[in-house]
């Protein structure tokens, strides 16, 4: 039988909009059949259902205090056993959907299905589903029109696609965002030329922004929470020399634009997200266990008085 990541998580979806009244959600059914599951209004359950809906079902989310430094701080842990296509092939935001004066960044395994990104020949990943899911990190709910769109893009019918959302700015959106936290050191990985299937397992902790009053400052202490407060195990198939040299390049703090809140680094890139090093975006801190060995290589630590600062506001 053949693994769909569509499959598994539209069995996800639709639990998640049978217990819409519980959860606070929102559920409607756009002109032209598709579906809109709009979490804005949900909480942390909402939050991790979303999160496990856009990792395609191979992902678990849990919650669990945090301590760093001595304070306190509400976080999420991330575990996978199928890191590759769990975090890249489904829950990365890698394709933009910019149509008709319509902007979103769209993750979830819905992408598997449109294959607008190189990134799947490189995991070797064919999809194969009769519907699609697609997470959306907006606001604005998108129009009959763009869903069209999208489901064509898929190849499936407008009535077999769902699209969930959540803006930054909520509570159900900065766990979602959190719980990216093992997929951006896959993703690092990735940029850094390492066959990503050669990671076995996955494990990872971010603690959960204070939501923000808007999405920009949301945008700000989401990613801080990662790149200052998410830290990462992975369990690898590698050369012991490789990892050794490897784990060095991998945190947020091998970036130039490590140091200062995410806010302000998109400032200084006057709101351009491109003008910032792509190798920021990775967690603070991160171990590499290899297989054949048993031994652990780290690199990175967390910066609580930068999170701080962030969370602040």
């Amino acid at each position: 039988m053949t693994l769909s990541l569509n499959d598994r998580a539209l069995a996800l979806a639709d639990r998640l909009a049978a217990d819409a009244d519980g959860l606070q959600l929102d559920v409607t059914t756009l002109a032209n059949g598709a579906r809109l599951i709009d979490c804005g209004a949900g909480g942390f359950e909402a939050g991790r259902c979303f999160a496990e809906i856009c990792m395609g079902g191979l992902g678990r989310i849990a919650y669990a205090p945090l301590v760093l430094d001595g304070r306190w701080l509400p976080a999420l842990t991330v575990t996978t056993d199928r890191p590759a296509i769990a975090c890249l092939a489904a829950q990365y935001a890698g394709w933009r959907i910019d149509r008709d004066g319509y902007f979103a960044m769209g993750s979830g395994p819905g992408r598997a299905l449109i294959r607008a990104e190189e990134l799947y020949d490189d995991l070797g990943w064919d999809e194969h589903a009769s519907a699609a899911v697609l997470c959306l990190e907006t606001r604005e709910p998108p129009p009959a029109e763009v869903a069209g769109f999208v489901a064509e893009r898929a190849g499936v019918a407008p009535s077999a696609l769902t699209l969930l959302m959540a803006p930054t700015a909520s509570v159900a959106g900065g766990v979602q965002i959190a719980a990216r936290v093992v997929e951006t050191a896959l993703h690092k990985l990735h940029e850094l030329d390492f066959d990503v299937r050669r990671v076995v397992s996955g494990y990872g902790s971010c603690p959960l922004p204070p939501v923000a009053g808007d999405d920009m400052a949301a945008i700000g202490r989401t990613n801080d929470a990662v790149l200052y407060g998410g830290q990462v195990h992975l369990t690898v198939q590698g050369d012991d020399d490789d990892l050794r040299e490897l784990v060095e390049r991998l945190p947020a703090s091998a970036s130039s634009d490590y140091g200062e809140p995410f806010g302000k680094v998109l400032e200084a890139a006057e709101f351009d997200f491109y003008k910032i090093d792509p190798l920021l975006f990775s967690p603070a801190q991160i171990r590499l266990t290899a297989v054949g060995s048993g031994r652990s290589f780290e690199a990175g630590r967390v910066d609580l008085e930068v999170l701080e600062r962030s969370f602040r506001g």
